[in-house]
């Protein structure tokens, strides 16, 4: 079975297959791209494997087979290893197996760090720093408007928004809760206390252009497809819904065409589309030099009034839904085949 691929899942969703309540994985699209491909899928999570095989489900002529196979050459992964044995068993699977997206969390300070360093990508980041208090006092000093952001967590859990206002107060937007308006000293106690032991970083706010009054951003969906080579699958804009900072779907957000994003803001779509793409290229290509088996990334870009581009976050295991809530039907499909063109290439490589 040399055209079997491994799709590890987090152990709920994979135990779901059978009753088709895999959440936000759609096993559908991978079982319809690896047929088109002429591959088997071998779904299977973390709990399953031993050193030299694994259980799990093989998807042929339509039907899941529980069976025991060694374990796939390669291995897309999808499954978060957030615990130790987790860790351990992704770390046994790998020695059997190329894993890719094997680190699919990725700590927003780490990769910070890990492209600032490069000129040609630099001009796309926001001014990015560790929390301390000291650090806060001097943000405040030097920024109008910054967000303090938890270094490792998603759907925009935990945000604080933090903007200085006319009077010289600043307002201060922690989650979902009402904004406060607090003197500095007052508002770097709050933030300090929110905080707590909890790894946090500072992070000069982007201007973000607007969708009639509200800001939006974007996700790129980036993947290493046929050849090995980066590509954009597709882009998806996200807008903040009424009064909030966060455009995360799960916080109220909602899905848009970019191109009509683009428009409303004056910009000519297509060519503000072409610098997103290519700036998104040029960060994905960098980072995977430095992460080598990133394949399959979502990334958060902020397009500024100017329709100057800042990388926001890069996603490790992007979801997706963006293109399905827009009836982008062939762009969400191929997020699901490109990964499966990359495991071929492995394979015959």
């Amino acid at each position: 079975m040399s055209t079997v691929v491994g799709i590890l899942l987090d152990r709920k969703t994979y135990l779901g297959i059978h009753r088709q309540r895999t959440g936000y994985e759609r096993i559908d699209l991978y079982n319809k791209a690896a047929e088109h491909l002429g591959m088997t899928p071998f779904y299977m999570c973390l709990q399953h494997i031993s050193e030299k095989s694994v259980l799990g489900l093989c998807y042929e002529n339509k039907k899941y087979r529980l069976i025991r196979l060694p374990i796939p050459k390669v291995t897309h992964n999808r499954a978060m290893t957030l615990t130790p044995y987790l860790q351990k068993q992704l770390s046994l699977l790998s020695k059997s197996s190329i894993v890719f997206n094997g680190q699919n969390r990725h700590d927003k300070l780490r990769i910070h760090k890990l492209l600032s360093t490069i000129k040609s990508i630099r001009e796309y980041f926001p001014e990015t720093m560790a929390y301390s208090r000291e650090q806060m006092v001097d943000a405040m000093k030097r920024f109008s408007s910054l967000y303090v952001k938890p270094s490792n967590s998603s759907i925009g859990k935990g945000v604080i928004k933090v903007s200085q206002k006319e009077n010289g107060d600043w307002q201060v937007c922690w989650s979902n809760n009402e904004p406060k308006m607090l003197s500095e000293r007052k508002a770097q106690d709050f933030i300090h206390e929110k905080v707590g032991k909890q790894s946090y970083l500072i992070q000069q706010a982007i201007s973000l252009a607007t969708y009639n009054g509200r800001p939006y951003d974007l996700r790129i969906s980036a993947q290493r497809g046929d050849k090995g080579k980066w590509q954009i699958t597709g882009i998806a804009g996200k807008v903040a819904a009424s009064g909030r900072h966060v455009t995360n779907l799960a916080k109220g957000g909602e899905a848009k065409r970019c191109e009509e994003l683009f428009r409303a803001s004056g910009f000519d779509p297509y060519r503000i589309k072409a610098s997103v793409e290519q700036a998104s290229l040029l960060i994905v290509e960098n980072l995977s030099e430095r992460i080598p088996d990133m394949a399959d990334v979502g990334l958060d870009v902020g397009v500024d009034h100017n329709g100057r581009i800042k990388l926001i976050e890069v996603n490790g295991r992007d979801q997706r839904y963006e293109f399905k809530q827009l009836k982008m039907h062939q762009t969400f499909n191929n997020t699901y085949e490109t990964p499966l063109r990359y495991a071929k290439f492995l394979l015959n490589r």
